[in-house]
């Protein structure tokens, strides 16, 4: 039987991150659609994430929050859809990147869309440094393969691939031709544009509304 997947999320959020990941997997799921400021904090969602944030999943009852968390999860819970890889050295990329993409990755250009400004004494008490050494991380760690973990897409593809194509869209990710090409990739995917046509639509019929 198969398990009974929730999802929880709101179509411009970064749930879409994780509803491409649910398309890559092709396991039916359930979404349920949440507003900001609204059925997010409704005590039935709160029992769910106190954050009253979204995305969140509830797998056959287990809770899952944080986007790298329910990505990581779904990817372990089936590992013969091929997105969290095996042995060692390919393991050990996906936990490396899928962590400097929650982290680094996230602080980073979380610090450029603010607009806040780090003083040059401060930058060694960050966990990213700069932007410029974090972006150069990810041009290394794409330079051994078209995807993270060398020749074969991962749920990490997922999560940086998403933070790499939104960046360049907003400006917190400079388009270096190595993101351009990486994002295009990501983007050809058949799951990726499944994943963005329902949140699209999704965006659509509320405007309406």
């Amino acid at each position: 039987m198969a398990a009974k997947i929730d999802f929880y999320t709101h179509a411009r959020s970064r749930g879409r991150i994780v509803h491409w990941l649910l398309e890559e997997l092709g396991e039916p799921y359930q979404t349920h659609w949440l507003e900001y400021g609204g059925s997010m904090k409704d005590a039935a969602f709160l029992r769910i994430n106190p954050m009253g944030k979204v995305p969140a999943l509830v797998y056959d009852g287990a809770i899952v929050t944080e986007c790298p968390a329910i990505l990581t999860f779904l990817a372990a819970m089936y590992p013969g859809k091929g997105l969290i890889p095996a042995g060692p050295a390919a393991l050990a990329n996906f936990y490396r990147w899928m962590f400097f993409a929650a982290g680094p990755v996230e602080q980073a250009t979380t610090v450029k869309a603010m607009q806040w400004t780090v003083a040059e004494e401060q930058k060694p008490m960050l966990g990213f440094g700069d932007l410029d050494a974090t972006l150069d991380v990810i041009e290394m760690a794409l330079g051994s393969g078209p995807w993270l973990c060398g020749e074969r897409f991962s749920a990490a593809d997922v999560y940086i691939g998403s933070q790499v194509n939104w960046g360049m869209q907003f400006g917190t990710v400079e388009p270096r031709p190595v993101f351009e090409q990486y994002a295009s990739r990501c983007t050809r995917r058949a799951a990726w544009k499944r994943a963005e046509s329902i949140c699209n639509k999704r965006l659509a019929e509320t405007a309406q509304a």
